[in-house]
């Protein structure tokens, strides 16, 4: 008997057909002699519409509130998938994130997990039932309802499967797996059969869409098999394993593209040690998280640093970088939004010379410059102009064989 965590998001339980459609499933999995537990997100967009009532209600939204507010809408999915079960006679129960054992810090709209007390969760279990849990939430050391940010069902359902050492967390989403680049960009994309974690954590970090970062590293740490798979054709998607040492690797798995972050620079700071260090510990200060960083020296001992973070966290980065300018003497902290990424992810980069060269030329020939460049043991990442991505990422797909597929 394996004990199995399966994940359904917004758009699997998206309306009541759905919710029926996914109680089947559990069921069927249930039959096959599985234990089974569910992790649920809110109805299809239920939390957009939480937020917008809240926006309509004040224009004051404290962060606690917030969190009381939007975690309603898995309350309300776990309660109706509880009762879908019941109505096809599978015993379940449901519980919110605080009932499932879920201590989280108290910071909140992200909070972080802390520990995992599944007790309940495996009270229920040895009772034969299916509990249903609400994704996205959990309780602070504090006592106080918080949430996980955005994805963060993922995370919920990661957390359970490592905590109750389950054999598998399936993730059921409206697309059939990960993808050799969006299909929306290239539509020769091609589902990938298996991805190692590492390649999942970068492809998750980079833009890729289909799972939350935190929940990968959750279950790299704690050795859990993810399946991501469609819950509109149930039809087998794509494992995300430990590496298999005995296997050759595929020199480029996926090619990712994210328009999502801005650049920001600061010009004309006195090349010496402490100026990075001032600047980024202010930023870290003020909780804005940093992606790519690039410092080049110029003439008369002075540097120009240029760094990425989200573009939801612009304005307060900016005010940050303005704020430390006199301190650290920089020349001038200068803005842009209108920028992309493209990375190609790939554990067979490790042994396999030229990929970069072969990236380099082919944005080349198609008149693409390149303004920041960040790499990994498998990974590469191109900072261009926001309008070039896309036709990026299909000359890249083709350039490495993985049209077509």
């Amino acid at each position: 008997m394996a004990l199995i965590v399966q994940k359904y998001g917004g758009t699997s339980v998206g309306d009541v057909d759905r919710i029926r459609e996914v109680a089947n499933h559990v069921a069927r999995t249930r039959a096959a002699g599985n234990e089974v537990v569910v992790v649920v997100s809110a109805m299809g967009k239920f939390t957009d519409d939480l937020i917008l009532l809240a926006h309509d209600v004040s224009s004051t939204r404290p962060a606690r509130e917030m969190d009381m507010l939007l975690t309603a809408g898995e309350r309300i999915s776990m309660s109706l998938m509880s009762m879908a079960l019941g109505a096809i006679g599978v015993k379940s129960s449901s519980f919110t994130g605080s009932q499932a054992g879920i201590i989280t810090d108290t910071s909140h709209e992200r909070a972080k997990i802390l520990e995992i007390r599944p007790d309940r969760i495996r009270e229920a279990l040895d009772e034969g039932l299916v509990p249903v849990v609400a994704g996205f939430q959990g309780v602070s050391t504090e006592r106080d309802i918080t949430t996980l940010g955005r994805g963060g069902s993922d995370v919920t359902a990661a957390a359970l499967a490592a905590a109750l050492k389950a054999d598998v967390c399936e993730i059921y989403t409206d697309v059939a797996g990960v993808f050799s680049a969006d299909p929306r960009v290239v539509t020769k994309a091609h589902r990938l059969d298996k991805v190692s974690f590492d390649e999942m954590l970068e492809i998750a970090s980079t833009g890729g869409r289909v799972l939350m970062l935190r929940s990968v590293e959750f279950a790299r740490r704690h050795h859990v098999p993810m399946h991501v798979r469609s819950s509109f054709t149930w039809e087998p998607g794509t494992w995300i394993v430990e590496e298999d040492p005995t296997m050759e690797e595929a020199i480029v798995s996926a090619i990712t593209d994210d328009t999502s972050e801005a650049k920001i620079t600061v010009a004309g700071v006195p090349d010496r040690p402490g100026v990075a260090a001032t600047l980024f510990r202010e930023l870290a200060n003020d909780d804005i998280n940093v992606d790519m960083i690039v410092q080049n020296t110029s003439a008369y001992n002075l540097a120009d640093i240029s760094f990425t973070v989200a573009k939801t966290e612009l304005k307060a980065a900016m005010a940050v970088c303005e704020k430390v300018q006199k301190e650290i003497h920089a020349a001038s902290v200068t803005s842009d939004d209108s920028i992309g990424r493209v990375t190609l992810v790939g554990a067979g980069m490790k042994s396999s010379p030229g990929v970069t060269a072969l990236m380099f030329e082919t944005l080349y020939k198609d008149n693409i410059n390149i303004e920041m460049i960040s790499t990994s043991s498998i990974r590469i990442s191109c900072v261009l102009r926001a309008d070039k991505v896309a036709d990026a990422v299909r000359l890249l797909h083709t350039a490495f064989g993985l049209d077509g597929e």
